[in-house]
């Protein structure tokens, strides 16, 4: 590995961006170098951080209540279903003007 000329190369990692031969100019004429830093951080409260746990609990909720509502038409159905099949056993059922007799009497 060779060693570098100190007078030359740009000590540390101050500006990387900084083209080599812009610096040597200006270490060779005395004029100053300018470092422009853009800082990217939030200066503000980070709603990000808050809104997503109050996202996952609002889906969680919406969820349940879709479970819940699902629930309650499978069992609605399932009474309407049994509520139709046991009077059928009384007397014929009935679907859009066709009578279907499921059960015969066992005293006929």
């Amino acid at each position: 590995m060779q060693q570098q000329d100190p007078h030359t190369t740009i000590p540390g990692t101050i500006a990387p961006h900084i083209p080599a031969d812009v610096y040597q100019r200006a270490q060779a004429t005395g004029q100053p170098v300018v470092i422009v830093v853009h800082n990217t951080d939030p200066t503000g409260f980070p709603w990000q951080r808050v809104l997503i746990p109050f996202a996952i609990a609002g889906a969680v909720v919406a969820g349940g209540w879709g479970l819940a509502a699902a629930l309650c038409w499978l069992m609605d159905t399932a009474a309407h279903t049994a509520a139709a099949i046991a009077g059928a056993v009384a007397g014929p059922l009935g679907v859009g003007g066709i009578t279907l007799k499921l059960f015969h009497p066992k005293n006929k």
